[in-house]
């Protein structure tokens, strides 16, 4: 998503503005020199901050103000008012704060304030300097060695991954990254001198074979070994892989890391046509990106209408017709049975041609070292509120944990980024004795052509859907109902009701 620009720069708060020109829970963009700052009102109190999130520049004037923080309205990270720190994922780097004197019934910003040191969280016993091991380099495994260091913690910490790169925002992946609008310096999560600064033990390229529960050691595919004083599995999810014969071509990907992406972006720029498999979100992102490079693109998938039983026939509809309007060809109710060379076979007999073939099946949990371990499983491993497994000590976290959500009250497991970054960050907390319990409503974004989709909860099933707006004129606002409550909202283009279904959610929990 490309960053906000603001399309003024506002008053010059260093000559300050009338406070009647900035009322109880107001806020206003102005600048100090160079900067944009957002002035937020509170009672008697006035913050100055950053005015644009550090996640992917959204813009925080328009987002929600909730107690001592704001919330971006594009992907739901939040600051605190105070500090400027990032006490919520997506983002991670504070803003920057300014100091505010207010006289004569007028408000003036003056200096930027020095960064302030980290307050660590409170409810924990601050002795733990243990060793921490982390296997898994995605979201949820970076967002807890980010948060442990920023916690305080004094022991080691070890990253265990099996992938060839450091950490990586992976949506950017199927987004603006493939798309050829980002740079490639927008995909790392951190730069390697994080790591080393941060005393954080990255190994890439390092597959884990087994746990030793009773010995508390993570057993190496090389037979070494490494104990651990408090583990954390983040081992994440891998995509279904095509069995249909000529799956094994190389010009046949499927899309989870940054070496995945680098291999279609390099087949795409001499590609005149491409086969994507499935209707997920991975494959008509990947079936937009596609097409922003100029790309004949055909869609295969079974369903009668794409992303239907996540988000209902209105918004299928729509989407395929989004689709559709930017160039995209569906072949629904349709499977591939084979690919020869560069031609997809499909079931109902039709062949078509593609230089690139993406598919996009669904992902499988990576369970097979929690199983091996013996810890208890169900479609995922099972961790109580607090993210911790049935043995004492390892925490899971992301697409492979199953945990109680308070808002469904419902055990369940989810595949969101967003999701696997806040379960990191709460992993991280209690592996350092506090209790913390795991209560963030499940959040998604989704990004097509110029249209982005917010998905806050979790509702599977539903048997009501109301519409708020219009679908069509990419102005609506999705409720997902069971049994009259609303358990879930898509929205397109209404940001500010999408952070306020989320804060609602927040405040109800299930009977």
């Amino acid at each position: 998503m490309a960053q906000y620009q603001s399309k003024s720069n506002g008053p010059d708060l260093t000559q300050g503005i009338a406070l009647s020109d900035l009322p109880d829970g107001g806020k206003l963009v102005g600048h100090c020199g160079d900067e944009q700052v957002l002035l937020v009102r509170r009672g008697t109190e006035v913050f100055a901050i950053g005015a644009t999130c550090t996640h992917y520049g959204g813009p925080l004037v328009d987002g929600l103000v909730v107690e001592d923080t704001v919330r971006c309205p594009w992907h739901h990270a939040c600051f605190d008012l105070r500090t400027g720190e990032a006490v919520r994922a997506p983002a991670f780097n504070p803003l920057a704060c300014w100091s505010v004197d207010q006289r004569d019934d007028r408000i003036f910003v003056g200096e930027k304030r020095k960064r302030m040191a980290h307050k660590p969280a409170s409810g924990g016993t601050g002795q733990f300097a243990g060793k921490v091991v982390i296997v898994g380099g995605g979201a949820a495994g970076f967002a807890a060695a980010e948060r442990l260091r920023r916690e305080g913690h004094q022991g080691s910490i070890l990253m265990l991954s099996d992938d060839e790169a450091p950490p990586v925002d992976r949506p950017n992946l199927s987004k603006d990254y493939l798309a050829g609008k980002a740079p490639s310096d927008w995909v790392p999560l951190r730069g390697a001198s994080f790591y080393a600064k941060n005393d954080i033990d990255l190994r890439l390229k390092t597959n884990v074979a087994d746990i030793d529960v009773r010995s508390g050691e993570v057993v190496l595919a090389d037979g070494n070994r490494t104990a651990y004083d408090r583990l954390l599995l983040a081992t994440g999810a891998e995509p279904v892989r095509l069995t249909i014969p000529g799956a094994d071509q190389p010009h046949v990907h499927t899309l989870r890391s940054f070496a995945d992406c680098s291999t279609i972006i390099d087949q795409a720029k001499t590609a005149r046509s491409a086969v994507v498999l499935g209707a997920s979100f991975i494959g008509l992102e990947v079936a937009a990106s596609l097409r922003a490079r100029n790309i004949e693109v055909h869609v295969v998938a079974p369903d009668e209408r794409p992303m239907e039983r996540v988000l209902g026939p209105q918004m299928g509809d729509f989407i395929r017709s989004l689709h559709e309007q930017n160039g995209v060809v569906f072949h629904l109710k349709d499977t591939a049975t084979g690919i020869d060379g560069t031609n997809v076979q499909l079931s109902s007999g039709l062949a078509l041609a593609a230089d690139v073939t993406v598919a996009g099946i669904g992902v499988r949990p990576r369970l097979g070292l929690a199983e091996k371990a013996g810890l208890s499983l169900d479609r995922g491993i099972i961790v109580d509120s607090f993210l911790e497994t049935s043995v004492p000590g390892i925490f899971a976290a992301g697409d492979i944990a199953r945990w109680p959500d308070p808002h469904t009250g419902e055990n369940i497991r989810v595949e969101h980024w967003v999701v696997a970054e806040r379960q990191g960050q709460t992993a991280a907390l209690n592996m350092l004795g506090h209790r913390e319990k795991y209560t963030a409503v499940p959040f998604f974004w989704s990004q097509h052509y110029d249209v982005p989709i917010n998905y806050v909860g979790h509702a599977e099933p539903w048997d009501e859907i109301a519409v708020e707006g219009d679908i069509a004129a990419k102005d609506c606002l999705l409720r997902f109902k069971r049994k009259g409550r609303t358990l879930a909202v898509a929205s397109i283009f209404r940001d500010i009701e999408s952070l306020t279904a989320e804060m609602e959610m927040e405040r109800q929990t299930a009977n």
